[in-house]
C-alpha cells in the first residue's frame, strides 16, 4: 500500500525501487538515439496524486474491445511464416499473479517488416499479417497469443546494422504510471550478441528478455511453443524499454 494525504488507498501499490543493473541506461552511446533522447539533467520528482495512482481494474474488452489472442486468424487467407505460441505469466516482485492486466503485442512480419508508413524495409508485407495483439491475463496470471515468428530486419543504427527477431510488449498496470514496454527475444538467435538495445545489460540482466523453448505448449503440427514470463519488480525483474 501507499500513503496519499496521510492515508492507505485501497489498491494503491508502493512498488520496491529496481535493483541497481537491472534495468537499461537512459544513455547507451552504442544504442545511437538514446544520445538524443536520454535526459541531460537529473529528472524532476513530482508527487503523484489520485489521477495517477489509480485506473482501470479489469474490464478491458469494455473499453478497448474484444481481446486479440490469435494473430493468424481473421484474414482472407493464411499468413506466412512459421506459427508459434507464445505464453507465460506475469508476476509482482513476491512472485504473486497479476490478474486482469492487459497485454499488447506488436511485431515485423516473417519477413522483418511492420505495417507502418515508415518501415521502408524492401522486404514483403503480408497482407494476412497484420502484427498486433491483446489479450489480458486470467486469474493466475497467464496470457497466450498465437503468431508468426518474425524475422530480423536492418536499421540504421550503424554499418551493416541488424535487429534480432523479437516481439513488443507492453503491459498495462492498475495506473497511467505503471505502463511497462519491454521485449521478448528467442533462444540461439546469433544477432543478440552484437545487437546494441539488448548489449545495454550485462548478460545475467539480457537472458530475462530471451524466452525459452516450451514443449507442452507446442501444438503438434501447427507451432512450436515458447514461454515467457514477466516479473514486474525485485531482484528478479524484467528490463524495460520505459520505466514509471
Amino acid at each position: 500500500m501507499s500513503p496519499l494525504h496521510g492515508r492507505e488507498m485501497p489498491g494503491v501499490t508502493r512498488y520496491r525501487p529496481e535493483q541497481p543493473g537491472s534495468q537499461p541506461p537512459y544513455l547507451h552511446e552504442s544504442y545511437r538515439s538514446t544520445v538524443k533522447r536520454a535526459p541531460l539533467a537529473a529528472p524532476v520528482i513530482i508527487t503523484p496524486t489520485l489521477s495517477e495512482l489509480t485506473g482501470p481494474s479489469g474490464g478491458w474488452e469494455r473499453l478497448m474491445g474484444p481481446a486479440c489472442a490469435d494473430l493468424t486468424a481473421g484474414h482472407r487467407g493464411e499468413p506466412i511464416g512459421e506459427r508459434i505460441v507464445v505464453s507465460g505469466r506475469v508476476l509482482d516482485e513476491d512472485a504473486r499473479p497479476v490478474r486482469n492486466s492487459m497485454i499488447e503485442i506488436w511485431q515485423a512480419n516473417a519477413a522483418g517488416r511492420y505495417v507502418h508508413e515508415r518501415d521502408v524495409h524492401p522486404a514483403p508485407l503480408d497482407p494476412n499479417f497484420v502484427g498486433m495483439g491483446r489479450v489480458e491475463t486470467d486469474d493466475d496470471g497467464r496470457y497466450r497469443f498465437v503468431t508468426i515468428k518474425p524475422g530480423a530486419y536492418p536499421w540504421r543504427n550503424h554499418e551493416n546494422a541488424w535487429r534480432p527477431a523479437h516481439i513488443h510488449y507492453s503491459l498495462f498496470g492498475p495506473a497511467i504510471g505503471t505502463r511497462l514496454v519491454t521485449q521478448m527475444y528467442f533462444p540461439g538467435d546469433p544477432l543478440i550478441e552484437i545487437d546494441p538495445i539488448a548489449n545495454a545489460l550485462p548478460p545475467a540482466v539480457r537472458d530475462r528478455m530471451v524466452s525459452r523453448f516450451d514443449l507442452d505448449t507446442t501444438l503438434p503440427d501447427i507451432a512450436l511453443g515458447y514461454h515467457f514470463d514477466f516479473v514486474l519488480r525485485g531482484r528478479d525483474a524484467t528490463p524495460l524499454e520505459e520505466r514509471a
